[in-house]
């Protein structure tokens, strides 16, 4: 993989900081990376400890443009690894032992895997100049973990940086926020992400763009739907709930519709996605009515024209609050197949919010 800031997606932002803490040498002791998933957060981290320990002096590197930045882009060559030297590959390959990540050990960061990376840190790096520890996913950590963290960051060891990812501010404790220094990862934009996977995944245009909508900003969700064929999904999500003729969905027997949410709820791990997909069929029959140029499922275009002038626009914001409920209810822990069997009979008109049936 090539580190190299510059080769860091639609963050400028965020490279202009860490390429500024390298240049003036002044770095601190713990940095909060937050965004989604999928935005560069890991690869930043990654960029940012070679930087710190690339064998080629950064002195040397600087030399090249003698502080007279041409260009931002000047900047980031001079300040970025060189990606060959003995520690870059090191760090690359993972092999590198002043380089740890600790990322949740099941559900949670434990307590104990907390207690383990503060015994290394009581000693010397063995041979970086700078060591990093990457904690990825830190909301993941346990109050205990979160306390055990907190207590090393009010005495931060020497030659050590802590890189903490996580996707909000909110998901960790205000007093670990306030000891970091806080960098904000944006969502990738579409237009990025369509080019990435038509040049990677050998997408189809059409089907990247739409991709690329679904994908809300990540990466790393678009290449996973890349992967999934999950145009074949959406198809099947469209059709097998009855939503491509959302007009007669009252008239549908119920055991279609309890058992489409049934089908929804066995693939967990898709739930999310596919409750985002039909909001986004459904989205797109309001927009037709009003600006049909900003549709996502434009190869739809034909079926979307149909069905948005046999349904009203108030049965489909009801149809798009009841998916919407169902997603805050899922989140709440609430029984997963009722919620579900709940949501369909909402969108079919023949469950009045409220009641369960």
């Amino acid at each position: 993989m090539c580190h190299k800031f510059i080769s860091i997606i639609d963050q400028k932002r965020p490279v202009r900081i860490l390429a500024t803490f390298l240049k003036k040498s002044s770095i601190p002791h713990a940095l909060l990376f937050t965004g989604i998933e999928g935005v560069g957060k890991k690869e930043a981290a990654i960029t940012f400890a070679m930087a710190c320990n690339c064998m080629v002096e950064k002195a040397e590197r600087l030399k090249k443009f003698k502080n007279n930045y041409r260009s931002e882009n000047d900047l980031l060559a001079a300040v970025s690894p060189c990606g060959s030297c003995r520690s870059c590959r090191k760090i690359d390959s993972g092999n590198h032992p002043d380089i740890i990540e600790i990322k949740p050990s099941g559900p949670f960061i434990k307590i104990d895997q907390i207690r383990d990376f503060c015994d290394i840190l009581a000693m010397k790096p063995y041979e970086a100049r700078i060591r990093v520890v990457i904690i990825s996913d830190a909301h993941a950590m346990n109050p205990a973990a979160g306390n055990a963290l907190l207590k090393m960051l009010e005495e931060p060891p020497d030659s050590t940086i802590l890189i903490l990812t996580t996707y909000q501010t909110s998901d960790l404790l205000p007093t670990i926020v306030s000891r970091c220094r806080h960098i904000r990862f944006n969502p990738i934009t579409r237009e990025s992400i369509k080019t990435l996977l038509i040049e990677n995944e050998k997408l189809d245009p059409d089907d990247a763009f739409i991709i690329a909508a679904m994908a809300k900003g990540s990466i790393s969700k678009a290449f996973a739907m890349s992967k999934s064929n999950w145009m074949n999904r959406r198809n099947w999500l469209i059709n097998a709930g009855g939503l491509d003729q959302p007009e007669s969905l009252s008239s549908k027997p119920s055991g279609m519709l309890l058992s489409f949410a049934e089908e929804l709820s066995k693939k967990k791990d898709l739930l999310s996605d596919s409750l985002e997909t039909i909001k986004s069929w459904l989205r797109d029959l309001v927009i037709f009515k009003f600006c049909p140029e900003k549709m996502i499922n434009k190869d739809l275009t034909d079926k979307i024209q149909y069905a948005s002038q046999k349904v009203c626009l108030s049965s489909l914001l009801s149809k798009i609050e009841a998916i919407e409920t169902a997603q805050k209810d899922i989140k709440s822990n609430a029984n997963l197949r009722l919620t579900l069997e709940t949501m369909m009979l909402r969108i079919a008109g023949t469950q009045e919010k409220g009641n369960l049936y």
